[in-house]
């Protein structure tokens, strides 16, 4: 795996030795796993503080849901539930901010309030200024992989070649982004885990991030109690749809512990603590050679 350094602001992430965890603020009301959770201000900035102190390198907070047939909020009311947050969190935590949108003008009053990467799952796609935005603040960004829009993504999911389709994307979201100003050492992609997948095309993922190493860019991942995690174990869980139960976050970090030892180098998820342990381990065991097996 190749090591990268990301300078930008006040920040430094050095992603590659050691595996950095984004810690997920979902505010809103109808998320997949939390919503409703952190919808209130005082529980929010809660919970902010227990990622922080449970380990988090980056904070990513959200303002609307990109659950599979999840509905679209306006920008106002997008703005509305994040900034306040945003503000209150940045003015006493010196990790960076990261915020979840496809919409420019919510990343742009986010960076106002003190957020310092766009998280945009459109991939700059979905808003034609998003990629402005991006350049003018200088800011961090993260590219990801969807299939159509959280809308219509999971209906019947097709690719001629995922890896090499998913590979061809990012490639050029890359180019494009670097044309509009952004800068390539600033750049980290996200292969789209439960964004248009099956459950096969997720494992894959998983299994063959390798295949992204050629992009010469960090590699995130968000497997956090997504639904192919929760499918997979309906059969010995009867109960296995409910995100919350202790199986799905058992089968989340093994899915962790997998993406780390195949190039991962950032991991999105909900539980921080057990994160951290997971990747402490597998941090060690990624410093073994494969030649010592021989």
């Amino acid at each position: 795996m190749k090591n990268y350094d990301i300078f930008w602001a006040d920040h430094h992430l050095k992603l590659g030795p050691r595996t950095c965890v984004m810690g997920i603020l979902n505010i809103t009301p109808d998320s997949f796993s939390d919503g409703g959770k952190f919808f209130a201000m005082d529980h929010a900035i809660s919970q902010a503080e227990k990622l922080v102190a449970d380990g988090a390198d980056i904070l990513d907070v959200g303002g609307e849901s990109t659950r599979p047939f999840s509905d679209a909020v306006s920008e106002e009311e997008e703005t509305r539930r994040i900034v306040p947050v945003i503000e209150a969190i940045a003015k006493y935590m010196s990790i960076p901010i990261s915020i979840d949108t496809t919409k420019s003008g919510v990343a742009r009053r986010a960076i106002e309030a003190g957020a310092s990467i766009i998280n945009d799952v459109g991939a700059l796609r979905m808003d034609a200024d998003m990629a402005k935005v991006a350049a003018a603040s200088g800011v961090s960004v993260i590219l990801m992989h969807m299939l159509g829009t959280p809308k219509t993504m999971q209906v019947a999911p097709e690719y001629g070649n995922l890896l090499s389709d998913i590979r061809s994307f990012l490639a050029t979201t890359i180019d494009y982004a670097v044309s509009q100003g952004v800068l390539r050492s600033r750049i980290i992609i996200d292969p789209g885990i439960g964004f248009g997948k099956t459950i096969h095309h997720n494992l894959m993922l998983v299994r063959c991030l390798s295949a992204f190493a050629s992009l010469d860019a960090p590699v995130l991942i968000g497997p956090s109690r997504k639904s192919f995690i929760r499918n997979l174990l309906k059969a010995t869980d009867p109960k296995g749809l409910d995100p919350s139960l202790e199986s799905i976050e058992t089968g989340t970090q093994a899915i962790v512990a997998a993406g780390i030892l195949n190039g991962a180098h950032i991991l999105r998820v909900h539980d921080v603590a057990r994160t951290m342990t997971t990747l402490r381990l597998m941090d060690a065991m990624k410093e073994i050679p494969y030649a010592s097996c021989d």
